[in-house]
């Protein structure tokens, strides 16, 4: 389902993953049900290949994964959060534009 650039994570690499990266890290909280987050696939992989080698960008089924969704608070999906340095630095919910998500990652990276 992911990109050329974006990695599936999961509860037990979330940790190490994410929350360790020495860059900042997109999570993509999403599940196959979806539509909306079936239209934001693509976008997220353009982010991918946009920002390679100054973000990581890692999706994540909610449906296989409870306790990480449970433990920012994902209640609806799509759900984009941006964590630098082990936090949650933005977060996007919902189906928006590739320039959004731009914006946002820009804030991060800068």
């Amino acid at each position: 389902m992911a990109g050329q650039f974006v990695t599936d994570v999961n509860d037990a690499s979330f940790e190490k993953e994410v929350l360790q990266s020495n860059q900042p890290v997109l999570v993509d909280f999403w599940a196959a049900w979806c539509g909306p987050c079936r239209a934001l696939a693509p976008v997220v992989d353009e982010v991918a290949t946009s920002y390679q080698g100054k973000l990581k960008v890692m999706k994540m089924d909610v449906d296989s994964n409870t306790s990480t969704p449970m433990r920012y608070g994902i209640r609806g999906i799509p759900a984009l959060l941006l964590f630098k340095d082990g936090k949650v630095a933005d977060q996007i919910v919902g189906y928006v534009p590739k320039e959004t998500i731009d914006r946002t990652v820009q804030k991060v990276i800068a």
